[in-house]
């Protein structure tokens, strides 16, 4: 599977304040469906539905549905980045309407103060599935698309409804036992430990010269 990343522009930051205490959220379009975006990719409205009632069953209902800043690098949420939690995701025609809630955590912290300075941010779901071919051509994300994120907050771009391509989109993803690990590192450890006893000392030369070449 892919890591996909799509950013949207068309979100709103809110700062309500109540005896005394500021609260940001943000507000917006986080995922759209049946509509080719920049990068020629379409999720069909059946797919991408399906998901969001799972991410709300297992993330937004549980309180643990998190948001990092910036562009991470791979599909699995790192807390200590963590800048915000996800409280609400529900279907609005093509668009899927999302709220969250900026956290005081140090990245959260950031975020406000870019807020309050008046920066522009955008939006960026993160998640991971195959790509289909459809017609003219376009990649339609599969049936097996998962959702790591409704929301992560990056530099919004000066053209509108940018798309900006996944750091590690080249690289392939695989479950393993509930855990998502790169395929690439997994077929190595998967070659050394088939490898014969009196063999493994050759399987690990072959897996380092391997990685050279590709550096």
């Amino acid at each position: 599977m892919k890591l996909i990343s799509e950013e949207i522009q068309n979100a709103e930051y809110l700062v309500e304040e109540t005896n005394g205490k500021k609260d940001y959220k943000i507000r917006g379009v986080f995922l759209q469906s049946d509509l080719k975006n920049r990068n020629g990719r379409v999720y069909p409205t059946d797919i991408l539905n399906k998901e969001v009632k799972r991410y709300n069953a297992e993330f937004i209902n549980k309180k643990r549905a998190f948001g990092e800043l910036g562009h991470p690098d791979g599909p699995t949420v790192n807390l200590e980045r963590v800048s915000h939690m996800i409280t609400d995701i529900h279907e609005d025609g093509n668009n899927f309407i999302g709220e969250a809630k900026i956290m005081d955590t140090p990245y959260g912290k950031i975020v406000k103060n870019l807020i309050d300075e008046g920066a522009k941010l955008g939006v960026s779901s993160r998640g991971m599935g195959s790509l289909e071919r459809g017609r003219g051509g376009q990649a339609v994300v599969g049936k097996d698309f998962y959702l790591a994120t409704a929301a992560d907050i990056v530099a919004d771009p000066s053209a509108p409804d940018a798309f900006v391509e996944g750091i590690m989109e080249n690289k392939e993803w695989v479950w393993d036992n509930g855990v998502i690990k790169e395929r690439e590192i997994e077929e190595y450890k998967e070659y050394i430990a088939q490898a014969k006893r009196l063999k493994i000392a050759e399987a690990k030369a072959n897996v380092f010269a391997d990685f050279l070449k590709k550096l």
